[in-house]
């Protein structure tokens, strides 16, 4: 869908050179061939259409209104959201196999299960369908020159390098991008990486009967405070599964009698739907992988400009990753539509100044969302927070909408969405401190009108020896109740018995408190020095 200002002529194409053919980038790939750019895309792997196995990743793709918004602007998102399974809510699992669903928003609203490698292929086959459009697979990023658009691959199959220039670099290439290290080598720019949520490891539950052996309208998870476990349903009736956990638990578990009493223990229903030779085949196939959250500051060079992973890889705990990365492409070609290629450098420079933000705030919500799933969800607190905010959402629609659906199904800006998150906080908060002092108030007022009515049954409590005992405790009752004249020998000895049962845990020694509560300023002298003898006596026994 080409721009009222047109980006590039037929006579005199702009080249643009995408490196990495994963989702991000082909979904690039097509945006730039739709607008009539002479486009190539490179990837490191083959053919991954022509692979039985996949390196890599395989966590499902949760995809919402971001990732849907990327598609529909190339025509795609209906013939590839068909091929995807809705989930409306979360299905808590607890440690007897117990569930209790959470819908993630209203009934109308939900996130859809979809293959990574299937969604990946049938990207590829879009990309394949403009004739402006080359995919070269096999060829790795060996350098790149971000300020001049230089790119050196290397044919893995024949050793061949081959030297291109091009406008327009894009770096699709993942967490561990090629480009973006040449982008820190050739311009100033801030990074980080942290490996602060553990490792992963991926498992299935198999069909069971033809069917699926769970319901598969679900995100199912088994939150377990440091670890837990989640299923994502799939085409063909398996769901796809991934543990998370500590290194140091996946350490711990050696031996197939380990694991399987692990998952007895944490996981049994998932563990019988997987069996017990089954799972233990697919649990030492492979060893753990690490999540690493990613963030850079800027996204761009001179000729440069990175998408996806290569530019704010996160954790998958609020499933945003791809979501994320096709709404980068969507975001850059609203610049690069309204200000034309022949501005590239206001382009690529608002680019960043608008995506940084919103990346890093996201790579930010991803990490919060991992405590959320693996503990805050079996909370009250939790549970209150959710029911209050889609009470709140109801009776305001448009001026309080919950995180949750801020994030997944509208496009409000991620950096917006944490002040929005945070000024609804303090609304409650603030409104939690009003409304407690309200009722001290109310309650006061009402105490004060009415003080006749409510203490005359108290005062008359006076008469019951037991009352003042009871309130006021061992400590003050000796001198409250002989100035009540409700003091006697069996409470005095109770008395003495409890003092004596208190030595030690903090409190002042039973005979100084004798001796205290004998002091005239308590107007009571119910203590004798031949007591507090016998007293010290009966300690010293």
């Amino acid at each position: 869908m080409p721009s009222l200002i047109e980006t590039t002529t037929k006579n005199d194409p702009k080249k643009i050179t995408i490196c990495g053919a994963g989702l991000v980038g082909c979904l690039a790939a097509c945006y730039f061939a739709e607008r009539d750019y002479e486009v190539t895309l490179y990837e490191y792997r083959s053919d991954i259409r022509n692979m039985k196995v996949v390196a890599g990743r395989s966590i499902n793709m949760a995809m919402s209104v971001r990732g849907r918004e990327g598609l529909k602007r190339i025509g795609a998102e209906e013939s590839i959201t068909s091929k995807g399974i809705e989930m409306y809510s979360r299905m808590l699992h607890d440690t007897k196999g117990n569930t209790q669903a959470v819908p993630y928003g209203k009934r109308s609203q939900c996130i859809l299960s979809i293959d990574r490698r299937y969604l990946n292929e049938l990207l590829l086959n879009e990309a394949e369908k403009y004739p402006n459009l080359t995919i070269e697979f096999s060829h790795k990023v060996k350098k790149c020159n971000t300020n001049t658009g230089e790119v050196v691959f290397e044919n893995t199959l024949t050793g061949q390098e081959h030297h291109v220039k091009s406008d327009l670099v894009i770096g699709c290439d993942g967490a561990y991008s090629s480009v973006r290290q040449s982008l820190l080598k050739d311009k100033a720019v801030d990074f980080s990486q942290s490996y602060n949520c553990g490792y992963y490891l991926e498992l299935q539950i198999p069909a069971k009967n033809g069917t699926f052996a769970m319901p598969p309208k679900h995100l199912h998870i088994w939150p377990r405070g440091d670890f837990m476990l989640i299923a994502l349903p799939n085409q063909d009736y398996t769901f796809t599964c991934t543990l998370f956990m500590p290194l140091e638990m996946f350490e711990k578990i050696q031996t197939p009698e380990q694991a399987i009493d692990f998952f007895e223990k944490n996981f049994i229903d998932a563990l019988k739907l997987m069996g017990n030779e089954n799972f233990v085949q697919m649990y030492f196939a492979t060893k753990p992988s690490s999540l690493v959250s990613i963030t850079c500051n800027p996204h761009h060079g001179n000729k440069c400009v990175l998408f996806g992973d290569s530019a704010h890889a996160m954790v998958p705990f609020y499933g945003q990753g791809m979501n994320c990365g096709f709404e980068d492409v969507v975001v850059f070609f609203e610049i690069l539509d309204s200000l034309g290629f022949d501005n590239i450098d206001k382009v690529l420079e608002k680019y960043s100044q608008t995506r940084v933000p919103d990346a890093h705030a996201i790579c930010e919500l991803a990490i919060r969302n991992y405590d959320e799933m693996k503990y805050l969800v079996t909370t009250r607190g939790y549970r209150l927070r959710k029911k209050l905010d889609s009470i709140l959402n109801y009776l305001f629609p448009s001026s309080w909408v919950p995180l949750y659906t801020m994030v997944t199904f509208t496009r409000i800006r991620y950096s917006e969405v944490i002040e929005a998150r945070k000024r609804q906080d303090e609304i409650l908060r603030k409104g939690g401190l009003i409304t407690g002092l309200a009722t001290l108030a109310g309650l006061g007022y009402f105490l004060f009108k009415n003080k006749a009515n409510l203490l005359s049954p108290i005062l008359a409590l006076k008469e019951n020896e037991g009352f003042w005992y009871r309130i006021w405790g061992y400590w003050r009752s000796p001198a409250i109740m002989k100035m009540n004249g409700l003091w006697s020998d069996r409470k005095e000895q109770q008395f003495k018995s409890y003092l004596m049962s208190q030595r030690g845990r903090g409190k002042s020694r039973p005979e100084t408190m004798y001796e205290k509560l004998s002091q005239p300023k308590y107007n009571v002298k119910w203590v004798k020095k031949q007591e507090v003898a016998v007293a010290q006596n009966s300690i010293k026994k």
